[in-house]
């Protein structure tokens, strides 16, 4: 069967600088089936789930819907719901949870605050190890089922995680997807046994590069200029690199990436189009998504 995933794979689409960028998540459990736009179409009420979306809007606060793996049936919503919310800048992050009886309660955050890093003391600091969410939203695209479904389940049985089905990572056709907390590192194309091994380098504070898309703290261009410093030096301490992004014209970023032992690098950083045209997701027509190249990487 020919998929968006397939196609992207067959064409070796990079995976580096295509994670979502959000500088924090709010997640709200949310049982039931999801549609395809699951915050107006699931078992939450779609006011609440328009009026999250609204708040987040412009604020750097992405926000998904989430739900333990296994089956789904077309059940009552729960009494209380776990909700996560996570900052996933480097060096900044930070991971806190709480319950909620009511998902309108979260209408009352500081979205903005929530967005530059600030938590304003909801809920308690999470700890432990590795938060997986794998994307697994079939209404979405047929891909995050299909793939999707089996690794949330299979690493949910190994228990080395905690582990949640997310609505939304973006990226289909890099299925099966997964975000990893604390520290807001994308993945894609993932087996159990790759996706195994991120969350034991998660756990020990590193990012895999060869499956990684990305940390969704950073924009694109960033995403691409720390990608291409970790390759070149084998740097993978999550928090070891920071960023300071500059366009330099039309499609052009230089990116000033900083190594905490002091090292500098220059990256010129080039958005283009992927070609040939290809499906960025199941049943769209075919297009050319942006792709984040970059060009030079230069030790200051």
């Amino acid at each position: 069967m020919s998929t968006c995933a397939t196609l992207s794979r067959e064409l070796s689409e990079p995976l580096a600088a295509t994670a979502a960028t959000a500088t924090t998540w709010l997640l709200v459990e949310q049982n039931g089936p999801w549609g395809a736009k699951a915050l107006g179409e699931s078992h939450l009420d779609a006011a609440v789930g328009r009026a999250l979306e609204a708040a987040a809007a412009g604020t750097g606060v992405r926000v998904a819907l989430i739900r333990r793996p296994g089956r789904h049936a077309d059940c009552l919503p729960s009494a209380r719901r776990e909700v996560i919310v996570a900052h996933t800048v480097p060096g900044r992050g930070w991971v806190r949870r709480a319950e909620v009886a009511d998902p309108a309660e979260l209408l009352g955050l500081d979205f903005a605050a929530l967005g530059g890093g600030e938590h304003g003391g909801f809920g308690a600091e999470r700890v432990g190890g590795p938060v997986a969410l794998v994307c697994t939203n079939g209404r979405r695209d047929r891909c995050c089922a299909l793939l999707g479904r089996p690794l949330a389940a299979e690493l949910a049985a190994a228990g080395h995680s905690e582990v949640w089905e997310v609505t939304h990572l973006g990226g289909h056709r890099f299925s099966p997807t997964m975000l990893v907390l604390p520290y807001g590192y994308a993945y894609g194309r993932l087996t159990a046994e790759s996706a195994k091994e991120v969350l034991a380098a998660t756990a020990a504070g590193h990012v895999v590069p060869e499956w990684s898309r990305g940390c969704s703290g950073w924009d694109r261009p960033g995403q691409a200029a720390e990608h291409a410093v970790r390759l070149a030096t084998g740097e993978t301490g999550v928090d070891a690199l920071t960023l300071v992004q500059r366009p330099a014209g039309e499609g052009r970023w230089l990116v000033g990436v900083r190594h905490r032992d002091g090292r500098c690098w220059e990256v010129e950083v080039v958005e283009g189009a992927s070609e040939p045209a290809r499906p960025e997701s199941c049943g769209k027509a075919a297009g050319t998504p942006s792709r984040m190249d970059a060009v030079a990487v230069r030790e200051l």
